[in-house]
Formats: C-alpha cells, sequence, structure tokens
C-alpha cells in the first residue's frame, strides 16, 4: 500500500531570526570589532578608577584628548609629514632597487650563484647596527631616515622577489618553451604573473620593517618626525603625546597591511594553477 503525503504534512521550518542571519553575513567584521571595545573598555575602566599611575601609562581618554590637541595644533600632522615623506621616499627606492635585482637573480643561474652568499649575509646582519655609519654618510633628518627606510624595506622585497622567479613550475617553462616561445614571451606570460604574489609577499612584510626602521631613525638621530615626537615625550614623561604617536604608528602599519593584502589576493588570480 503506497502511503501519499500532502503538502499540509511537511515539516515546518522555522524561519532564522533575522539577527542571527544577520551575525553570520557580518561575523568577520563584528568580532575583530567587539574584542577591540572589550579591550578599550576594560583599559578606560583601569584608568578611571585611577589603577594607571599617568607617570608610566595612560588611558585611551586622555590620549583621545592629547590627540584632538595635537591636531588643532598642527604638531601631530607636522611630525606625520615629515616621517611620511621620509618613509614613502625609502620605500619606493626599495621597490624600485628590490625587485628588479630580484627578478635578474632569479632569473640567471650564475648571477645567483655569485650574489646569493653576499645577500645571506648581509639579510643576518641587523641594519640597525649600520645606524650610526648612516649618521655619518647622511647627517642628522631625513636623509638618515630614507636610506635606513631602504636598507630596512628593500631585503624582504628582493628576497621575495627571487623566491618568485626561482619557483616557478618547470613544467610551465617546458611547455612555454615547447611552443617555441622567446625569452622575452616567457618572462612576461609565465615568469612575470607567477612571481607578482611573492612580490607582494615582499611589499607587505616591507611595509612593517619600513615604518621600524623610520621610527627608530628618529628616536636616534631625528629632529622632526613621529619618532621624534615618541621620543621627546618619553623624555618629559608625556606618556599620552607617546601613546599617540605609537597607536599613530601601528594604525598606519594596519591600514598599509591591509592594502597589500588586497593587492595581493586581487593580482594572486594572475598565478598559473597550479595541478
Amino acid at each position: 500500500m503506497t502511503q501519499t503525503f500532502s503538502p499540509d504534512d511537511a515539516p515546518v521550518i522555522a524561519p532564522r531570526p533575522r539577527a542571527i542571519s544577520f551575525y553570520r553575513r557580518h561575523e568577520a567584521t563584528i568580532l575583530p570589532v567587539a574584542g577591540m571595545l572589550t579591550v578599550l573598555a576594560l583599559w578606560q575602566l583601569c584608568w578611571s578608577m585611577k589603577w594607571i599611575s599617568p607617570l608610566f601609562f595612560s588611558g585611551p581618554s586622555a590620549i583621545a584628548a592629547k590627540f584632538i590637541e595635537l591636531v588643532s595644533t598642527g604638531e601631530l600632522q607636522r611630525n606625520a609629514l615629515f616621517s611620511g615623506r621620509s618613509f614613502v621616499a625609502g620605500f619606493v627606492l626599495a621597490i624600485l632597487v628590490g625587485v628588479p635585482l630580484g627578478i635578474a637573480i632569479g632569473w640567471y643561474r650564475r648571477l645567483n650563484l655569485a650574489l646569493n652568499p653576499l645577500i645571506n649575509a648581509f639579510y643576518a646582519t641587523p641594519r640597525i647596527a649600520l645606524f650610526p655609519l648612516i649618521i655619518i654618510w647622511f647627517g642628522i633628518g631625513s636623509g638618515s631616515a630614507i636610506f635606513l627606510v631602504f636598507l630596512a624595506a628593500a631585503m624582504p622585497i628582493l628576497i621575495n622577489t627571487i623566491a618568485g622567479v626561482r619557483n616557478i613550475d618547470a613544467d610551465l617553462l617546458r611547455a612555454a618553451r615547447a611552443f617555441c616561445a622567446t625569452d622575452r614571451q616567457i618572462f612576461l606570460t609565465v615568469a612575470m604573473p607567477y612571481s607578482v604574489p611573492f612580490i607582494l609577499t615582499g611589499v607587505r612584510q616591507a611595509v612593517a620593517h619600513g615604518l621600524i626602521a623610520v621610527i627608530i631613525a628618529e628616536l636616534t638621530a631625528g629632529n622632526q618626525g613621529i619618532g621624534f615626537m615618541i621620543s621627546y615625550a618619553g623624555q618629559t614623561f608625556a606618556t599620552d603625546t607617546l601613546l599617540v604617536g605609537v597607536l599613530l604608528t601601528s594604525f598606519a602599519g594596519m591600514f598599509l597591511g591591509w592594502i597589500t593584502e588586497r593587492l595581493q589576493g586581487y593580482f594572486q588570480r594572475w598565478r598559473p594553477a597550479q595541478k
């Protein structure tokens, strides 16, 4: 005997609450924001309860008030612009030198064999240790900061570019040569698309190295910039001003890292599919 079911006998699925559906769609945004707000709330509570000494640290409200004060006087903009110019100049120089040099070293086997020991030796050398010598060369000011940013940012870009070119799939190269492609065609259609994600990985790492370098340069031998502002605030126990500079640098690094991450994801589609 065959049993039939009418539409009325079908199980009723309760609709998902709208709040749960909204949370599922935006979970990647809600959780980080909630975590940050929780930390800020606990930090502000400790500050309001005077569990934090202003001599050694500061609170979110005091930092926000100092930030507004520094913006209103124009001091923060002047220092940020000075540090930004030094960072951009050194970073662009690192890209202009690191990418072509990395492509050449990765593409030509003999050049890689000749320069690989020098690259490893320089990569193992802390660039900050060269800063006294850099001051002798460029003096106190933006010149030494630019060169230190260049040294710090160039190495990640160079090494990742070399790795990208050296790790091209051999089957792709053989297939291109089987179709009688010239070296120029192979370089433009195989080597560059395959290497771009590696290059952007190096650029992403270089952002952090470059920011650290510009702050250290201004901390050590600067007369302007965010690093100089941090150094002077530390000497005068102005912890709120010091933390404004530190947080501004952190947010700059997060923003630049977010941009390079998006670029890396966009250019990832250039890379030929793996088997």
